[in-house]
């Protein structure tokens, strides 16, 4: 996520160079026909030229306003993560306790209960961040101009390291063997924490009632687990990226032979002019199409993802304060701006 006012200048015309030499270059070869090899009649009236642009610019817009809306849900979906989170640390440190245990533990011991609930629930947040990171068939971050933007000023945890590693410190040996031999792993870390739960409620250190509402957050946290799958794993409808796409590539190569006659009409030395001012409006529609392709899929790791790895550090350092236990952790920075 972009947390600056905005792209600057440079960053945007590097992310956009290649389309903008592609355009001058479109836009040069009819203007060039029609001076230079006098072929006058390939210029052709500016009005179905004018009417196509009016529906590629409501298409681009519609398939903006969806994308946008995918990922203002996904932000829904992760502060809700976040809200159900903390009411979980809460629900740990105030509903685990000898009163109705026989075998009564010392206040180290339920401490250390506590901290391995906690410790469960931070996997369970890196085993989601890593499924929602992985890469899709539809995803645009490995296109060239992407990755590139990206190499150059910002990296994702997640994609350059191994969900093991970073799951070994939050699980035992055991439960880290139980979780990487299965395919929904962070599935099974909540259902690893829901068993812990039920062992707490047998044994007397959770009472009947505050053992159904812990229950009740697992299962929230499974609906959001769900909400984010349902977005990384639907991609936007192929069939309006597919027809936006072309209908821009078809509006960009015959723009420069609409706008021919207009600046002819100003006058022969006016003609050249022509060449910029079909590329800058060519570069319009394809700038808020590779807008639209960068906001459609929020997990995907680019500089205007959901930043979950920041969003999840945060709720680490909320619950373990709220047990009272030390830590050094520190939220994540952004780097040139971008927060991941």
């Amino acid at each position: 996520m972009h947390i600056g006012n905005n792209y600057s200048t440079k960053e945007v015309l590097f992310w956009t160079r290649k389309d903008i030499y592609l355009l001058l270059v479109i836009s040069s070869i009819p203007v060039v026909l029609y001076q230079i090899f006098d072929l006058k009649w390939i210029a052709i009236p500016w009005l179905p030229v004018a009417l196509l642009g009016t529906a590629v610019a409501f298409m681009v817009g519609f398939k903006n306003n969806a994308a946008y809306d995918r990922t203002w849900e996904a932000r829904k979906i992760w502060g809700a993560i976040v809200n159900f989170s903390r009411t979980w640390g809460l629900m740990v440190k105030d509903y685990i306790s000898n009163k109705h245990a026989e075998h009564k533990l010392s206040e180290a011991e339920l401490h250390q209960i506590r901290l391995e609930l906690m410790n469960r629930h931070f996997a369970w947040l890196a085993a989601l961040r890593y499924q929602l990171r992985e890469a899709k068939p539809w995803e645009g971050i490995y296109k060239e101009y992407n990755a590139e933007f990206k190499s150059k000023r910002f990296s994702v945890h997640e994609q350059e390291s191994e969900m093991a590693d970073t799951l070994r410190p939050y699980l035992s040996a055991s439960e880290l063997e139980h979780i990487m031999n299965k395919s929904n792993k962070a599935a099974q870390i909540i259902a690893l924490q829901s068993s812990h739960v039920r062992r707490l409620f047998d044994d007397g250190y959770i009472e009947d009632f505050r053992h159904m509402e812990m229950e009740k957050i697992l299962a929230e946290l499974y609906n959001q687990q769900g909400g984010s799958e349902r977005i990384k794993n639907f991609p936007y409808p192929r069939q309006f990226t597919t027809i936006s796409l072309w209908l821009i590539k078809i509006f960009i190569c015959l723009l420069p032979f609409g706008m021919i006659q207009e600046f002819a009409d100003l006058g022969s030395q006016f003609i050249w002019l022509s060449i910029p001012f079909s590329a800058l409006s060519g570069w319009i529609f394809t700038s808020m199409e590779k807008i639209g392709e960068a906001t459609e899929n929020p997990f995907e790791g680019s500089a205007n993802d959901i930043p979950i790895t920041a969003m999840s550090r945060n709720i680490e350092i909320d619950l373990l304060e709220i047990i009272n236990e030390p830590h050094q952790l520190k939220p994540i920075k952004a780097i040139n701006s971008i927060l991941t």
